[in-house]
């Protein structure tokens, strides 16, 4: 089978040979492996078997000695901290409940969307090719107006709120639109809801004003026979069946701090496909190189039969994880 292949069955809920594996990597992480292996490439030698590409515009550099950027918003990140892929927003656009409303996101630039889908599709070889609609409505409006400030006019002012995440959800579907004339397997849609335990929002404030833009992001790349993916990254426990019923197909990332393998794996056989598994947070940076080979191994015997599921990190792994432990996890993803 092709790595395509395998991620299909996977989704699926067939018999792939073997489970599929993806990992991702900070910008830290990704310069001590290749500090560790001298390999400056080292990112191609672990067979991913999920090409991304990011439907994102680049940042633009903040001039020296500033440490950060602007995004395709116009929002400015402080990179200066501990988080040098992310960051902190440095000023909230958004100043109030009426500009909430009254925002107009900027256009967007089909050509260069255009663009990067033609080079991933042409590129992609034997590889499933996601393509990636991070912020893509309740991350990007907070980084407009601020977490506290959204949550609050989530209560105090519904109706500008739902009036932003119909246009971001809108921007959204433009960029599913345009994707799905190219030879895209996947779309996953970046919006983290979740908390180490329960939601940030909470689930019924989530159903009011969140699920139906949701729902109608998936419904454009569905129409066209893709696969539809979620990353959210915490506790999501209350609202998976709705996630299942409004047609997600991968689920991304599963926590085993949140949720037990054996239990979700019972739960969800058969109707959501699992990406992650393997802890960024308890296990890769604290655990020996074989613990680490264990964990991963037992990680793909719970949740890889029958399909269903992307042996993965929970998250890019952070610049804090011992390159010998990527290295164990590596060997355990290859040696099936």
């Amino acid at each position: 089978m092709t790595n395509r292949e395998r991620v299909i069955a996977a989704i699926r809920h067939e018999n792939p040979d073997y489970t599929p594996h993806n990992i991702l990597f900070t910008v830290q992480m990704n310069e001590k492996m290749i500090e560790h292996t001298k390999n400056p490439r080292y990112a191609e030698t672990i067979n991913n078997h999920i090409m991304r590409v990011s439907l994102r515009k680049p940042h633009v550099p903040l001039p020296e000695p500033d440490e950060g950027y602007i995004d395709e918003f116009g929002v400015t990140w402080d990179t200066s901290g501990v988080d040098k892929d992310i960051g902190a927003v440095a000023d909230y656009l958004i100043k109030d409940a009426d500009e909430l409303a009254n925002y107009a996101p900027p256009p967007l630039d089909e050509d260069y969307y255009r663009s990067i889908c033609e080079k991933a599709s042409a590129a992609k070889g034997e590889n499933f090719l996601s393509a990636g609609v991070g912020f893509s409505i309740f991350e990007r409006a907070w980084s407009l107006c601020g977490m506290e400030n959204l949550l609050c006019y989530m209560i105090s002012d519904p109706e500008a709120v739902d009036a932003l995440f119909s246009k971001l959800a809108a921007r959204s579907i433009q960029k599913v639109k345009i994707g799905i004339e190219y030879d895209i397997d996947s779309f996953l849609f970046g919006d983290d809801w979740g908390q180490q335990r329960g939601m940030i929002m909470g689930p019924p404030l989530w159903r009011k004003l969140i699920k139906p833009h949701v729902a109608a992001m998936y419904a454009a790349a569905k129409s066209a026979g893709k696969f539809v993916g979620q990353h959210s990254c915490g506790d999501l426990r209350e609202i998976l069946d709705d996630l299942i019923e409004i047609g997600l197909d991968v689920y991304q990332t599963f926590q085993p701090e949140i949720y037990d393998l054996e239990t979700y794996k019972k739960k969800l056989y058969g109707r959501l496909t699992i990406w992650g598994g393997i802890s960024t947070q308890m296990d890769l940076p604290f655990k020996t190189p074989e613990e680490i080979y264990k964990i991963t191994r037992d990680a793909i015997a719970i949740m890889g039969r029958g399909g269903g599921y992307i042996a993965a990190p929970t998250h890019e792994v952070p610049g804090d994880v011992p390159p010998e432990n990527i290295e164990a996890m590596v060997r355990a993803f290859i040696e099936q």
